[in-house]
């Protein structure tokens, strides 16, 4: 039990959980967002192209206390499939800036220029020959 509290200690005290953790609440904030663009301005579109059917009021009724919602169902799979495109948009214009902006930095960066050899300790002891030898 010890084992698990301090895993997931080391987990918390990871970066990658704040940022997960914030992606969520923006996640959830752009879902609502999509689905209030479904709800009043997609399906309506959409029921006049059906011919003034709201497609979130289909439903079959199979008795008089059990009815099958597929409209709402329909709606929901619209609603998904807006999100998730939206998602993979917004995705791929923010990869494409952030490479971008890392080819901008490595072509900025100044190249290094190269050192000139650290003097050993067994170039010293040559010098010191010579001048002995001299």
């Amino acid at each position: 039990m010890k084992k698990f509290f301090s895993d997931f200690k080391a987990f918390i005290a990871k970066g990658n959980v704040i940022d997960m953790a914030v992606g969520v609440v923006i996640g959830g904030a752009f879902g609502k967002i999509v689905t209030a663009l479904v709800n009043n301005i997609i399906m309506p579109l959409v029921g006049l192209l059906t011919g003034g059917t709201n497609i979130a009021d289909l439903q079959y009724e199979l008795s008089p206390a059990n009815i099958l919602a597929y409209g709402l169902f329909i709606q929901s799979i619209i609603d998904f499939l807006l999100v998730a495109l939206s998602i993979f948009i917004f995705l791929r214009i923010m990869l494409s800036v952030k490479g971008k902006f890392e080819k901008k930095q490595q072509e900025e960066a100044p190249t290094p220029t190269p050192e000139e050899p650290k003097e050993t300790a067994e170039d010293i002891l040559a010098d010191i020959r010579e001048l002995l030898k001299k």
